[in-house]
This record gives structure tokens, C-alpha cells and sequence, in this order.
């Protein structure tokens, strides 16, 4: 039995959580509406506040399936009423980042600077110009976009440059030793 899968799912004050033909599960609460398809080996039951998903039966599939249709809807849901967040650090000289509208700038070594326009759904923040706060509601959109942006400069073993996600610690290597 799924240890994840089994656990109710209780639904916040403000949200309503709608389950339609084909398995479609829409959340609907105060910053936004969200919908996802479970996996058709899934019953999703709504009821006195309370989510349930259950499996039709103990098939290899669903049984990989239930922890993840639920963790699914559990994240909707949070997403739908507190959002979520990652933070995102610059280290090097002369790497920085900026907002210009809906556009996140980038100085990252490179000739030019690195322009990337906002997806839909997501929002960029700047507090300084080392620090990059990406906020949204889908947990997925957000994480990926972060992961986009570190793709430019990965943070590198000898000096530790590179974007790094908030607390990431960079294990430095030994440079070149002159063996003489």
C-alpha cells in the first residue's frame, strides 16, 4: 500500500477541487485555477472536505501511480492558495541579474546579456542583483523556469561561480598542483 497515496488530502477553506469525466481534476482557490489528469486506474473522491485518491486495483501501474496522483493534487492545492517559490543565487564578479518589465536580464560573462521573458504564469523578482526570486502557482512551471535560468552558468567546481539555487553548497576542487 502506498504510504502517500492513502493519506486524505484536506481541502483549505476558499478552494474547490471539481473532478470531471476523463479523470480531470480542477482546483480552483484564491491565486489562480489549475487542472491535472490522473491516471484513469484512479478514483478521486471529494467529500465533507476531504480528497481521497484511491486505486481501482493493485496492478503494477497503478500501484506506481497512486503516490504520485495524489502528490499531483496535493500540490495544486497548495499552489492555488500559498504558491511556491525558489530562489536562485549569482556568484562571480561582474554577474548580475535585472528586471526590465516582464523581462529577466542577465549579465552572466557572456558578450552580451541574457534576456529571458517571464512564462505565463510565472513572475521574477530582483531584490538585489544577485538574488532571483521566481514565484508561481504550478510547482513544475516554477522549478523548471529556475532550472532554465541556472542552465546558463552552472555553478563550476574551482572557484564556485555560477547561479546556485538558495543554500546549494558547491563542493570546490584542488586546482592544478605545480609538481616540479
Amino acid at each position: 500500500m502506498s504510504r502517500i497515496g492513502i493519506k486524505p488530502i484536506t481541502i483549505p477553506a476558499g478552494v474547490e477541487v471539481t473532478v470531471e469525466d476523463g479523470n480531470v481534476v480542477k482546483v480552483k482557490g484564491p491565486k489562480g485555477e489549475l487542472s491535472a489528469k490522473v491516471g484513469s486506474g484512479m478514483k478521486v473522491s471529494v467529500e465533507d472536505g476531504t480528497l481521497k485518491v484511491e486505486r481501482a486495483d493493485d496492478s503494477r501501474e497503478n500501484r506506481s501511480q497512486h503516490g504520485l496522483a495524489r502528490t499531483l493534487i496535493d500540490n495544486m492545492v497548495t499552489g492555488v492558495t500559498q504558491g511556491f517559490e525558489k530562489k536562485l543565487q549569482i556568484v562571480g564578479v561582474g554577474y548580475s541579474a535585472a528586471k526590465q518589465g516582464k523581462k529577466l536580464v542577465l549579465k552572466l560573462g557572456y558578450s552580451h546579456p541574457i534576456e529571458l521573458e517571464d512564462p505565463e504564469g510565472i513572475t521574477t523578482e530582483t531584490p538585489d542583483a544577485n538574488t532571483i526570486v521566481i514565484k508561481g502557482i504550478d510547482k513544475a512551471l516554477v522549478g523548471n523556469y529556475a532550472a532554465n535560468i541556472r542552465a546558463w552558468r552552472e555553478p563550476e567546481p574551482y572557484k564556485g561561480k555560477g547561479i546556485l539555487y538558495a543554500g546549494e553548497v558547491v563542493h570546490k576542487k584542488e586546482g592544478k598542483s605545480g609538481a616540479a
